[in-house]
């Protein structure tokens, strides 16, 4: 089993202490976000976790307690844009902050487990193709010794985000602006030793120097743990999505960073309202466990097969 930890939200940055008291307890509950009343139990030994896939804006708070994953192979999804807090409202300051931990996270755990995500890609008056060309510029050439790999994305236009794409003046480019700004940043990639890849973009940017890329990386994920592994695409996610079949052990309308393109959140006070049931001691993320809910325990098995090493 891979385990995904979280597209829904920021994990590492908000719920470190929850999910490491949980590895330690050795499992967890998650709700089905389809069916709420359905509760899975998921088993969290070494035996069956063949890997753990976070994404986070800011891991800081998982940095000096990277100890309790020693048994386990992981790698990061880190997110570092060139935005402000107009558009990304929980950050701290980039250069201060982020980028050393970014840097920082890459000394702890090598930098083959670090990937850089530079999405999504929208644009505005302020934040134009020629903006991003220089952000994504900028932050490469601070990290380039900590990653291997870089992907970009652009900003999917969901029902649930229309109102705060509107606030801010946003819109998704156009497929010939995707092209130039790919292609701008497929160079600036190069020039710093970097691969680029794309997330579950259907347009082929292929041409201009962005493969499509596989978040969830069948090939990491065997070069880390060093075994072959079975396993299919991710039915749960998008046509355009490479990504391996996972496990998502996160909760909507939980993510605190606030930010205004963010699919996983329905509101800012959903949001909060769900945040006041956090406890780091239980089972159940940000939520409680009521008479109508029914727990079963999910099968889960390892997906690994031949041995590489």
């Amino acid at each position: 089993m891979i385990l995904s930890a979280s597209r829904r939200t920021d994990i590492p940055n908000y719920y470190a202490d929850w999910f490491l008291h949980r590895i330690s307890e050795g499992f967890l509950y998650v709700r089905n976000p389809m069916n709420p009343h359905q509760i899975s139990r998921i088993a969290l030994s070494p035996e069956t976790v063949d890997c753990i896939v976070f994404w986070t804006k800011n891991p800081a708070n998982m940095l000096d307690r990277l100890d309790v994953l020693r048994d386990y192979a992981y790698y990061f999804q880190f997110t570092l844009t060139g935005y402000g807090r107009d558009v990304e409202l929980g950050l701290p300051d980039k250069k201060k902050v982020l980028i050393p931990t970014f840097r920082r996270l890459s000394e702890l755990v090598g930098k083959e487990r670090v990937i850089w995500r530079y999405d999504p890609i929208l644009l505005t008056k302020r934040y134009t193709a020629a903006y991003h060309a220089r952000a994504f510029a900028q932050i490469a050439e601070e990290l380039a010794t900590c990653t291997e790999r870089v992907v970009i994305s652009f900003v999917d236009s969901y029902a649930k985000i229309q109102k705060n794409l509107s606030a801010l003046g946003a819109r998704q480019p156009s497929g010939e602006e995707m092209l130039e700004i790919a292609a701008q940043m497929a160079q600036i990639a190069a020039a710093h030793h970097l691969t680029i890849e794309s997330c579950a973009e259907e347009i082929d940017l292929q041409a201009v120097g962005v493969s499509h890329g596989s978040c969830i990386d069948r090939a990491l994920i065997e070069r880390l743990t060093g075994c072959m592994l079975r396993g299919s695409k991710d039915g749960n996610q998008r046509a355009a999505c490479g990504c391996l079949e996972s496990v998502d052990v996160g909760s909507y309308d939980t993510c605190l960073n606030g930010c205004r393109y963010c699919y996983a959140n329905g509101s800012d006070a959903k949001v909060r309202e769900n945040v006041r049931l956090y406890d780091p001691g239980a089972p159940l993320l940000c939520g409680v466990v009521t008479a109508q809910d029914r727990i079963t325990d999910r099968q889960v098995r390892s997906l690994k097969t031949t041995n590489l090493k």
